[in-house]
């Protein structure tokens, strides 16, 4: 663990990048897709476009947009999940740790940062989150493949106040290194939105990985992730004035440059109640619980 921790993934991941915006002569186009679609199993009938032709390098196919009725939302859940790929956990928070993968464990305020206004004791950061003594907090991980759609959606009507963005490692998310490395979404860059939602306290935050140092917020035009320096242990705030970013469920609201990881963190009613199954894949808007 701590040789692969060496191993200069943000340098391959901005390497990756340059290479994945290399324009392909068309004729090669087509063969090279075919392959990354096999290996990956991506269903290219969902694609809003299908020709393979069309796409001038692998980022372009990795970002492709589907087709709008291929991802309808689900009416009778209050949240929906916000990306393709498969639940790698969710349940309760309980004392400020929140499980990454099963038996392994991260701090929820190492992992969202200090909140301002808010108590700094470790073991009562949780209930600093709450604003309803009748409330619980929850959380939801969608690990993202590399031949899954790369766009992640709103997962609910919330108003987005701040975002956090902590540079460090982009190790993978494969739940085999999740198991493996304590604390993974904790050191990896990851893009942090907080604000509210109809029942408090609601997070979304997009875990870079390997190969991933591009994480794109649409509405956020200063973010800039995997810069070449960066201080470790350091995080960037940005407030977004005017009462915050309002955003409707289902919206589009950012994307990755190959898989990755979603995290929520959500404030709710005690008798919240997860609609789901451990590792059971997911895509975007298909109910995640309700109330």
């Amino acid at each position: 663990v701590a040789l692969y921790r060496s191993f200069p993934t943000r340098l391959l991941s901005r390497t990756w990048g340059r290479l994945n915006g290399v324009e392909l002569p068309t004729w090669l186009r087509k063969p090279v897709f075919s392959l990354y679609i096999w290996t990956f199993g991506v269903n290219m009938q969902e694609a809003a476009v299908e020709d393979l032709h069309h796409y001038r390098n692998l980022g372009e196919f990795f970002r492709r947009r589907l087709k709008p009725a291929v991802r309808p939302l689900c009416a009778s859940s209050c949240l929906i999940s916000p990306a393709d790929g498969k639940i790698l956990h969710f349940g309760r928070v309980k004392n400020s740790e929140v499980e990454q993968v099963k038996g392994v464990t991260y701090s929820l305020e190492h992992f969202l940062g200090p909140q301002k206004g808010r108590g700094n004791d470790p073991s009562s950061f949780r209930d600093s989150l709450l604003s309803s003594p009748d409330h619980d907090l929850f959380h939801v991980v969608v690990y993202l493949a590399p031949g899954d759609y790369h766009c992640f959606h709103s997962p609910t009507d919330w108003k987005v106040e701040l975002r956090r963005h902590f540079p460090g490692s982009l190790m993978s998310v494969n739940p085999g290194v999740a198991r493996l490395v304590k604390e993974l979404f904790c050191l990896n860059e990851r893009v942090a939105l907080t604000g509210q939602w109809q029942h408090g306290f609601f997070s979304l935050t997009a875990v870079g990985a390997t190969n991933v140092g591009s994480i794109r917020v649409y509405f956020d035009q200063e973010l800039q992730t995997n810069a070449p320096r960066y201080s470790k242990g350091s995080f960037h705030d940005y407030s977004y004035v005017g009462g915050g970013v309002v955003l409707q469920k289902g919206e589009a609201v950012g994307e990755f440059n190959l898989g990755s990881t979603i995290v929520l963190l959500f404030e709710a009613p005690k008798d919240f109640s997860f609609k789901l199954q451990p590792g059971q894949p997911i895509r975007v808007g298909e109910g995640l619980g309700s109330v």
